[in-house]
């Protein structure tokens, strides 16, 4: 017989019917009254046998109702079993597969200044690096924060006609760094030694505000709507443009394969680019035209890798779920704000979004059921931008409100792996470190 056991930090008892024996009850209550009446010498022989009968049918040789056979667990212990043997036993009792409920903190961990932050939907200016190291941009200057140790550096300064920085974004080897600007241009930096290595000559014409890698390809979108392939190893960097979009590009995402592109402009649309297609750089695998506003935040679901969600801007308010490989729309979400940006839990079925007025919040969903598991406070203005860390548990989310905040959204880290001397020195940059 199976039952369901809670431990609870408390005191009462709270009796689960289904899992009672009634009859073995009554004979242990009008028993013990006979035992007070009868002297077991008076009893005849037949009786006394009809009694140990009669107990070991009823009872099954037990003595004692609700009793625990060994010591019972200790509140501290806070345990909850499903399905847990009649017989409880600890050495009985199997090991719970049930995950531990996770935490989330509804304040942030850590808050930082960031004056000179530039209020603007359209651009990216916050990047994570698989170096952890984070790179934010604020308004001509691009700073590095370390989240080791917690320093805070500066890598470049631009004029102010070449400002401001519009958008960051580091390469897969987590040292190389490019840099989107007002001007059209896209800059390659390296980190370590903090020196510029080659100014890319691309083809728009105006502000670079989405960056995308793809191993040694840069993808860059303009304010001219174009999107342009780089590869950063060769002196003729142009390999690719698509040209799908008649307003600013805001959202550029590879999926985890690097085969298909999505980009998301503020034409309200969202296309998706396959580079194994011989269509054409016009030519999309699917647009979506559902959105009613600009299309910024773009996250391809790390578990399923057809799926992408999607965020609209102040008239859309939605978050929609798109399958990539039929170019069905799935599901559609009315947030209730501005959605600002997207990011999926690595370990869960879970998607993080940060919204704009009236709340200015991050909200934790549950996928598919669009639950909300928690809604996060704290920034005075909208959230425009969010980076998730190499491990997966934090988020740094930046706001118009100039503030830089930590959150503990997604779980505790786990011990990091050894790390492969081999590929210690592998990275697309390997032979660019000269080109200008």
């Amino acid at each position: 017989m199976f039952i369901h056991l809670w431990f609870l930090q408390s005191d009462r008892f709270i009796p689960n019917r289904s899992s009672m024996d009634f009859d073995m009850a009554h004979y242990l209550l009008t028993e013990g009254r006979k035992k007070e009446k009868e002297n077991s010498s008076m009893r005849s022989p037949s009786k006394e046998a009809y009694r140990k009968c009669l107990a070991e049918t009823l009872l099954n040789n037990q003595t004692r109702i609700l009793a625990f056979k060994s010591k019972p667990f200790t509140s501290t212990q806070g345990m909850i079993f499903n399905e847990v043997c009649s017989d409880t036993s600890a050495s009985h009792l199997p090991k719970s597969s049930a995950k531990p409920h996770r935490c989330i903190p509804q304040s942030a961990e850590r808050t930082l200044d960031a004056p000179d932050l530039i209020d603007d939907y359209y651009l990216n200016l916050l990047d994570w690096g698989s170096n952890n190291v984070l790179s934010i941009a604020l308004e001509n200057t691009v700073y590095l924060w370390d989240a080791l140790d917690g320093s805070t550096s500066e890598l470049l300064s631009v004029e102010e006609e070449t400002g401001p920085v519009t958008s960051v974004s580091w390469a897969p080897d987590g040292r190389h760094i490019a840099v989107g600007l007002n001007n059209s241009e896209v800059q390659l930096w390296d980190s370590a030694s903090t020196r510029l290595l080659r100014t890319l000559h691309s083809r728009h014409r105006s502000r670079v505000g989405a960056l995308a890698w793809n191993n040694h390809i840069l993808t860059t979108g303009g304010m001219d709507g174009l999107i342009v392939n780089n590869d950063v190893r060769v002196r003729s960097n142009v390999i690719e443009t698509y040209r799908g979009h008649q307003e600013e590009v805001c959202g550029l995402k590879w999926s985890s394969s690097g085969r298909h592109l999505a980009s998301g402009g503020n034409d309200n649309l969202i296309n998706i680019w396959d580079r194994s297609s011989s269509g054409g750089p016009n030519q999309w695998l699917h647009r979506f035209e559902n959105h009613t506003a600009a299309v910024k935040a773009l996250a391809w679901c790390p578990f399923q890798s057809n799926l992408l969600a999607s965020g609209g801007g102040g008239g859309d308010r939605c978050i929609k779920f798109w399958n990539t490989q039929t170019g069905a729309c799935l599901n559609s979400v009315d947030t209730g704000s501005q959605v600002c940006a997207l990011l999926w839990n690595k370990k869960e079925r879970e998607l993080l979004s940060s919204h704009g007025f009236a709340q200015n919040q991050l909200t934790l969903w549950k996928y598919p059921s669009m639950v909300k598991v928690a809604e996060l406070t704290g920034h005075t203005s909208r959230v425009l931008f969010m980076a998730q860390s190499p491990d997966g548990c934090t988020v740094a989310s930046a706001s118009g409100d100039e503030t830089l905040k930590f959150w503990n959204i997604f779980g505790t880290p786990e011990p990091p792996k050894p790390v492969s001397k081999v590929s210690a020195n592998v990275g697309p940059f390997t032979s660019v470190s000269r080109i200008r």
